[in-house]
């Protein structure tokens, strides 16, 4: 079973975190799917990560090519993940449900801390998957650096009631 991290942004964009957040997944020999709501928010992604430093570049593509399976980190707004991925980073309030959660390494909930909506939407995903007996961490870097704020340890669930 997986756990959640949730990072609530104050201080860094989200393309900052995805740049520190996708190289350490792939360093942990995952594939990564970055779910998102908005195919343009999407294409900026793109472009950032193909005009990174090449020192730097991640290998990645955009869900819908015919090499969707092949690629270490898939862009998409679809709920699948074509590429086997191990882990799961949903922007801009892209939906993770339990069971998905359940088969992966690692989701990461990133959202933005001045946006009440996307605050009330992670709220809502951490109600969830905690509900459910994921293990999960928040980190905020309001202080100036991230630091981990709370915690809920996995925990086995009951069977269906009723």
């Amino acid at each position: 079973m997986g756990e959640a991290r949730f990072y609530h942004l104050t201080r860094s964009g989200q393309d900052a975190v995805l740049a520190q957040l996708l190289p350490r997944s792939l360093q942990s020999g995952w594939h990564v799917v970055v779910r998102g709501c908005d195919s343009a928010r999407l294409d900026h992604i793109d472009r950032m990560l193909w005009l990174g430093a090449e020192e730097g570049f991640l290998p990645h593509g955009l869900a819908g090519g015919p090499n969707d399976a092949l690629q270490p980190i898939l862009l998409t707004t679809g709920t699948d993940r074509p590429n086997g991925a191990q882990c799961l980073m949903c922007i801009d309030g892209a939906p993770v449900e339990p069971e998905e959660a359940r088969g992966l390494e690692r989701v990461c909930v990133i959202f933005d801390g001045s946006d009440p909506a996307a605050r009330d939407v992670a709220r809502d995903q951490w109600r969830r998957l905690t509900g459910a007996g994921i293990a999960a961490e928040y980190w905020s870097e309001e202080s100036g650096r991230w630091q981990k704020k709370a915690e809920s340890a996995a925990r086995p669930t009951g069977g269906d009631a009723g």
